[in-house]
């Protein structure tokens, strides 16, 4: 029973990174090597375990690529209190405001669903897109689900194929999203600094 499962949920995973979209990569690759030529800043935004991606992802960015990258939740106690003053649903907005988000700027949206108005899932991330569009920001998602607000709005979209085990839709998502960000970060047009090992 555990061999098979094991099995089964291998299989789907490695099924599921065969059938990501290689020109999409290669379009993320493309509008991060403009951030970086013209010294925009990277925002990488998630809520759940995405957000613990977004995290290291910020790290990689810039340590390997050099690109001036930031996770709003890494800010605690700005995130509860604008939660608190603002609600959740405008916690990436403000930021994005705060920090006067331009043209030069992406952001990386990293979600299982990549947000939906409709059963108000991932407001927050909604709210930053259309923001994003508003000023003219570049916005690229890692997403498992092609029908979500991310998907559709982004100017790229990695979407995760996992049609085929929706009951591993989670799991897989948030692994393929440190699957997809270590390419970009190892990226030859990308990375411009060695790693020690």
């Amino acid at each position: 029973m555990e061999q098979s499962f094991n099995s089964k949920y291998t299989n789907e995973f490695l099924s599921s990174i065969s059938k990501i979209d290689l020109s999409n990569l290669d379009n993320a690759v493309k509008i991060l090597k403009k951030v970086q030529k013209v010294k925009g800043r990277l925002f990488i935004l998630g809520v759940g375990g995405s957000a613990g991606n977004a995290s290291h992802a910020v790290n990689d960015f810039r340590k390997l690529c050099s690109i001036e990258s930031y996770c709003p939740t890494d800010n605690v106690s700005e995130i509860t209190a604008r939660t608190n003053d603002e609600g959740f649903e405008n916690i990436f907005l403000q930021y994005l405001k705060l920090s006067k988000l331009n043209s030069k700027d992406s952001i990386l949206v990293l979600s299982v669903g990549g947000g939906n108005l409709k059963k108000k899932i991932s407001v927050n991330l909604i709210n930053a897109i259309k923001y994003a569009k508003k000023v003219k920001s570049k916005i690229i998602s890692i997403v498992g689900k092609k029908d979500g607000f991310a998907a559709k709005n982004s100017d790229c979209s990695i979407v995760i194929n996992t049609d085929n085990c929706p009951e591993f839709v989670t799991p897989i998502s948030e692994t393929a999203q440190v699957f997809v960000w270590h390419l970009l970060v190892t990226h030859p047009s990308l990375k411009k600094n060695k790693t020690k090992w």
